[in-house]
């Protein structure tokens, strides 16, 4: 009997294993998938922009923010991560990847090695754009300085440092459907979604997570702890948030940084409107409208202060 159990639990072991690796195996675009394609710099350029991608992999200090060294530490519950290389440079960047090499990694956050990538890089949100506007910012990205130095490994201790075991966080949180527009909402509107939720990745920094990193798809855009600053506190943007803002408020914001009081922005924000300023008034207004129509959503509430 007990030899029989034995060799049950045995059985049932490599069964869930066998599945474990099925469901964990890394998404790949291959090059067949990429047809004949004449790239858009200056598309690649917005995406650049609204994609955030200076805000982590610039050299620090350095004041050219095309200039994508990498080394921006990026805070974790589960440890640092630190932005790569994405620079054209050979050896240190993404000079010798290949176009799908790239989609690959954008989409479906698998690297060149087949291995998967932390969700630190946003790709599940990135994932939601179109495939013209990746390719659009690979071929953007090469025109860039290629800037030497490899940037270190990540600071991830065990059990997270095992990356077949981000597959399984891929199976529970990640979608990779393409961006779907409204057909009941407005061009503008839809840009705007497009951009918030797709390369924009407003809900990757502005939504809670669970226990295992996951966002809390009930509080999505609702706020919470700034993983970047301990005690801070990442606002509420659904009209919970921004009841009083209007959308020349909110455009104007992601323009200079000024908020309708007076204020400024400050900490990572104060990087995205870097980018935000760099778009263009009607992608503005677009990202405004769509945030405005946000319904109001309480997010978790905020410990106090520490006196």
């Amino acid at each position: 009997m007990l030899k029989k159990l034995f060799l049950l639990a045995v059985a049932a072991a490599a069964v869930g294993l066998a599945v474990f690796w099925f469901v964990t195996i890394p998404g790949v675009v291959s090059a067949s998938a990429l047809p004949a394609y004449t790239p858009n710099l200056a598309n690649g350029q917005t995406i650049f922009n609204i994609g955030g991608c200076s805000s982590c992999h610039a050299v620090a200090g350095e004041k050219d923010r095309t200039a994508l060294g990498g080394g921006f530490a990026i805070k974790s519950d589960f440890g640092t991560f630190y932005a790569p290389n994405i620079s054209p440079h050979k050896d240190n960047g993404i000079g010798n990847w290949t176009e799908a090499e790239f989609v690959t990694a954008v989409t479906k956050g698998t690297s060149p090695g087949g291995q998967h990538y932390y969700p630190a890089f946003p790709y599940t949100s990135y994932a939601h754009g179109k495939i013209e506007d990746v390719r659009d910012l690979f071929a953007y990205l090469k025109t860039l300085p290629a800037v030497s130095g490899k940037v270190r490994d990540h600071d991830v201790k065990f059990p997270f440092n095992i990356r077949r075991l981000v597959g399984g966080w891929k199976f529970l949180f990640f979608d990779d459907r393409p961006f779907i527009g409204d057909a009941q909402k407005s061009a503008a509107w839809n840009r705007g979604s497009y951009l918030v939720n797709g390369f924009g990745h407003c809900a990757e920094c502005h939504s809670p997570r669970n226990l295992i990193g996951g966002i809390v798809s009930s509080q999505r855009f609702a706020g919470g702890p700034d993983p970047d600053h301990p005690g801070g506190w990442v606002p509420n943007i659904t009209q919970k948030g921004l009841k009083d803002w209007s959308e020349k408020d909110i455009a104007s914001f992601l323009s200079d940084g000024v908020t309708p009081d007076g204020d400024t922005a400050g900490g990572s924000m104060a990087h995205v409107i870097k980018n935000t300023s760099q778009l263009s008034d009607e992608d503005r207004a677009a990202m405004a409208a769509y945030l405005k129509s946000l319904a109001p959503v309480d997010g978790p509430v905020r410990p106090p202060k520490k006196t």
